[in-house]
């Protein structure tokens, strides 16, 4: 994903509060061996591409004065309470170093489970992202969870998932954390659970 930014000379509070009357948002690159470089961005185009997960999740190709580099967006901050972007930060990549990022999870099939459809249980998405570690061109864009074959009572955890080669995921000292769970519907058990009990009663 391409985001084109340009040079910015000015700083301070002054300066950046007419590049928003201006329509713009000021920011800044960091990291590597490069110093840091202010920079600036089209609001309504940054606005934007907030709003979709590739944009977070995803190495960018950051366009500054027709020169091309590999970032990953670390922070933004909006105002209290309106539509306004204040800044926004992001984070030199190389190519050689790994990075840590957080990346959703993108759930599937949960409909079809024996856990739903039978048994009517309901599915809790303990976690709807996950940190990983990895080199930039290993960075996916999600992870896959199928949940096609859950059943009740069954929880799926971190070593679960099926992770692209050379992702690792960042647990940050919690063993094997749960990403699903499956509980009960309301009021007991599911069909397949209230026939079993029914037919060991007879």
């Amino acid at each position: 994903m391409k985001v084109v930014a340009f040079e910015r000379s000015l700083q301070g509070t002054g300066a950046s509060r007419r590049l928003r009357r201006a329509g713009k948002t000021p920011g800044i690159i960091y990291g590597g061996e490069q110093a840091p470089q202010m920079i600036e961005l089209d609001h309504n185009a940054l606005f934007h591409a907030l709003k979709k997960e590739q944009f977070h999740s995803s190495v960018l190709e950051m366009d500054v004065a027709g020169k091309t580099s590999q970032v990953l967006l670390r922070d933004y901050q909006m105002h209290p309470y309106k539509q306004l972007v204040l800044h926004v930060d992001f984070q030199r990549v190389e190519a050689g170093h790994k990075i840590s990022m957080k990346v959703p999870l993108h759930f599937t099939g949960a409909e079809e489970s024996p856990a739903v459809k039978l048994s009517h249980g309901l599915v809790n998405h303990v976690m709807t992202e996950v940190e990983v570690s990895c080199l930039p061109a290993d960075l996916p864009e999600f992870i896959a969870v199928d949940l096609s074959a859950l059943t009740l009572h069954q929880s799926v955890h971190v070593s679960d998932l099926k992770l692209p080669k050379g992702v690792t995921v960042l647990t940050h000292g919690m063993d094997n954390p749960a990403v699903v769970t499956v509980s009960p519907p309301p009021g007991g058990v599911g069909e397949d659970g209230a026939a079993a009990a029914e037919g060991e009663t007879k």
